[in-house]
């Protein structure tokens, strides 16, 4: 009998709409728990006994398992059982309500919980049993559904509860732990509620193993549903074995799960091994065997097949030795009553190609032995850089693989033993495919010629350093040479032989060796070495520092300029003289090029400043001032000029100070050597403070000395009371002490000197007698 008592729309609408009902699964809750188990492991070649089932058993809503049929539906099973942690005949379509059923009393299982690594679990649904399985695997399919998969949240702590269930297997009798396989395919992790979920209210977890969210007329009654995932084991034929099928709610009863197993869907099956597939790293080289062994000491027959078709001439035995690739399965007949059934797909790669090749290094003493870089030869065996390379001494050592006897460990720096050696290169893939090649080692002894790059060290740091254009060797080393060759540089001979460490840009290339280095030029024509010529790099630098110069040219007067002994000069000058001396009359800068014998030029600046003579000066002259007297002197001329009032000892100063009065001959000379010295004399003036008009001959007469040399000066004599005594000029005597002849009385008289230029002088003296 199917119950669907629970509500009573859905059976109105199941009663009303037959076409609407066969759109959801039909669930069958009268099956005994030994009728669930033979409808689970039907024609699976396994003894089964000691069964029993247990959950919410009776009472309203009916029992938490039964059995399944998919109907019309889409549902991916035909048929099989449920097991619920609540009524199985709720399980059915639509999912238009939320399940979340049982009673207060429903315990969970902590055989279950241990296997899911939570607690509290309740509601708990179990079918186990014992069997012995004829094969060495067996295997679930199976479906986990819950009302938990939200599409909403009612409670923020929701997304922390997590349904799930077991298959759980040990060894019938043994007190040991339970293996647990329902867990994520390729992984340790059960599979519950929150491990496979897919991106919704609460975060996703594996979602390429979730279903989806059931939309409102799903087949079954939950909100969500994993795709069909497959529990397996391995077991040992003819051993008993213990499972337990168990499913729980965790933390409540609330939002009930359940688990879907498809009927038949425990197989008793017989292991061919793995897949063989590219995908998965492990497919079959060409012409690899592979045997697949189906051996079991209960079978009576074998059937094997290939892409479905049965291959009589392998059927019978228990191995199959596969040379090609195909999906093959194999049917085992055991006692004669049931068959245990087996299935692999195997791949075949393509073959390795390994094409022979030749190098032709290039051979400096024409011996036919040179040092070889093997990996030259990679591109030329097999251009696919998926493939893995390495050469031996030995087609033996080369089939075997091992780096051993014969293994080559540098072939970036391999050198033959013999001329025209063979090597052997073994080609092989990341699936341990492989395929052997054969290399000649040849050498070549073309000559060739080499050149010289020269450049002038004019990069402003004269340090022997440049940066050359390598490229620019390239028309001389290639002429007369067959076409098509190319040219790769190197800073030494065993790079450009091997082709390591080569110089990336050539047409900058900066000299690591100053003033003179050799780059080594590999001509080559693919890999093959046709010859190594040299380019011989000089920088060259102008030589000595030279020192611009500045020189003093004299009014009147020439110079020659000569920088000394260059092979080529050019004045910069109109019109240009090349000549290597240059003579000139005026002041100004003078710019010489000058090239060496090595070509590279150099500068050289002359800066002529003029000079001359002092034709005049204008000198002023501060006096009757004591011993404080002074003269400055402001010479006229376009010299640089120092002075003097000796003739013998110069100053740059043109001032002179602490003068007595006296004649001062004043030189002036030009620094530069422009003569002559210009010579004036001058006169400083003071006057006497007293004089002795007695007769003796010596200071009788009041005058100012070197007067003479003012002749138009007039010197004014005047008493006390202003009274006018004498007047004399520049040239005259002075005045003797007398007034009209007679002598005048000791005292002190006052004086008033005119210059012609207007300038007056006034003081006073003393008559002593």
């Amino acid at each position: 009998m199917i119950r669907h008592s629970v509500y009573l729309h859905l059976l109105i609408a199941l009663i009303c709409s037959p076409r609407i009902s066969a759109q959801f699964i039909q669930v069958d809750d009268n099956y005994t728990p030994q009728q669930l188990v033979d409808a689970l492991v039907s024609g699976s070649c396994a003894q089964v006994s000691n069964v029993s089932a247990s959950g919410w058993a009776g009472g309203s809503g009916g029992p938490s398992f039964g059995y399944f049929t998919a109907g019309s539906s889409a549902f991916p099973f035909s048929n099989g059982i449920v097991l619920s942690t609540g009524f199985a005949a709720s399980a059915p379509g639509p999912n238009s309500s939320l399940l979340s059923q049982g009673g207060s009393g429903w315990g969970g299982d902590s055989d279950l919980e241990v296997a899911l690594g939570v607690s509290g679990t309740t509601n708990a649904t179990i079918l186990e049993f014992d069997f012995v399985p004829l094969t060495n695997r067996i295997s679930f399919d199976y479906i986990f559904a819950s009302e938990q998969y939200l599409t909403s949240i009612n409670s923020p702590n929701q997304c922390n509860f997590t349904d799930g269930f077991a298959f759980l297997l040990k060894p019938a009798g043994s007190s040991g732990p339970y293996q647990n396989l329902a867990l994520i395919p390729g992984t340790n992790i059960p599979v519950r509620v929150n491990t496979v979920r897919g991106a919704g209210v609460c975060p996703p977890a594996n979602e390429a193993y979730f279903g989806g969210f059931n939309p409102n007329n799903s087949p079954v009654n939950f909100n969500g549903q994993t795709v069909i995932l497959t529990a397996e084991a391995d077991v040992v034929a003819g051993t008993a074995y213990h499972i337990k099928l168990v499913v729980a709610d965790q933390g409540n009863g609330l939002y009930d799960s359940a688990i879907f197993l498809g009927g038949g869907s425990f197989n008793a099956t017989t292991d061919l091994g793995p897949d063989r597939l590219e995908a998965l790293g492990n497919a079959l080289c060409n012409g690899e065997t592979l045997a697949l062994d189906a051996t079991n000491p209960a079978a009576t027959n074998y059937l094997w097949y290939r892409n479905g078709v049965l291959q009589p001439s392998a059927s019978g035995n228990p191995v199959y030795n596969v040379t090609q690739p195909g999906t093959y399965r194999v049917e085992v007949e055991l006692n004669g009553s049931c068959f245990s059934r087996g299935e692999t797909v195997v791949e075949y790669l393509q073959p390795i190609a390994a094409t022979t090749a030749t190098l032709l290094q290039c051979d400096t003493n024409s011996d036919g032995i040179a040092t070889f870089n093997l990996l030259l030869a990679n591109d030329l065996i097999n251009n696919n850089p998926q493939l893995a390379v390495s050469y031996y001494t030995s087609l033996t050592a080369a089939n075997a693989g091992q780096q051993g006897t014969g293994f080559i460990s540098n072939p970036g720096t391999f050198t033959n033993t013999t001329p025209n050696q063979q090597v052997y290169a073994r080609v092989e893939s990341q699936f341990g495919c492989f395929g052997v090649s054969t290399v000649t080692l040849s050498t070549s002894n073309n000559t060739v010629s080499s050149t010289m790059l020269s450049a002038c060290d004019d990069d402003g740091a004269d340090d022997g350093f440049y940066s050359f254009d390598l490229t620019d060797a390239q028309t001389a080393i290639l002429q007369n040479l067959p076409p098509g060759l190319q040219l790769r540089y190197f800073t030494s001979a065993a790079d450009a032989l091997l082709i390591t460490n080569q110089i990336t840009s050539p047409a900058s290339f900066t000299n690591t060796i100053p003033t003179s280095q050799v780059v080594y030029a590999r001509i080559s024509g693919g890999s093959d070495c046709y010859g190594i010529a040299t380019i011989n790099l000089m920088v060259n630098t102008f030589g000595e520092a030279i020192e611009d110069e500045t020189i003093t040219l004299c009014a009147g007067t020439t110079i020659s300029l000569n920088p000394g002994n260059y092979n080529t000069y050019e004045w910069d000058v109109t019109p240009t003289v090349n000549t290597p001396t240059l003579t000139v009359s005026q002041p100004g800068v003078y710019k010489v090029t000058l090239t060496n014998t090595t070509g590279c030029e150099g500068t050289k600046t002359y800066t002529v400043v003029g000079s001359g003579p002092a034709t005049g000066a204008d000198i002023t002259i501060n006096d009757f001032a004591g011993n404080n007297n002074s003269i400055a002197i402001v010479p006229d001329g376009v010299g640089d000029y120092e002075f003097s009032l000796d003739g013998i000892t110069y100053q740059p100063d043109p001032f002179f100070s602490n003068l007595s009065s006296g004649e001062y001959p004043v030189h002036i000379k030009d620094v530069n050597g422009c003569g002559p010295v210009y010579i004036q004399i001058i006169y400083v003036l003071d006057y006497p403070r007293f004089f002795t008009p007695n007769g003796d001959g010596v200071n009788d007469y009041w005058r100012i000395p070197f007067l003479q040399g003012q002749p138009d000066a007039e010197v004014a004599v005047f008493d006390r009371f202003g009274k006018l005594i004498q007047q004399f000029n520049g040239s005259s005597r002075g005045w003797n002490g007398t007034f009209n002849g007679s002598p005048l009385p000791s005292t002190d008289y006052w004086f008033v000197l005119k210059f012609g230029n207007g300038r007056t002088i006034k003081g006073h003296f003393a008559m002593l007698r």
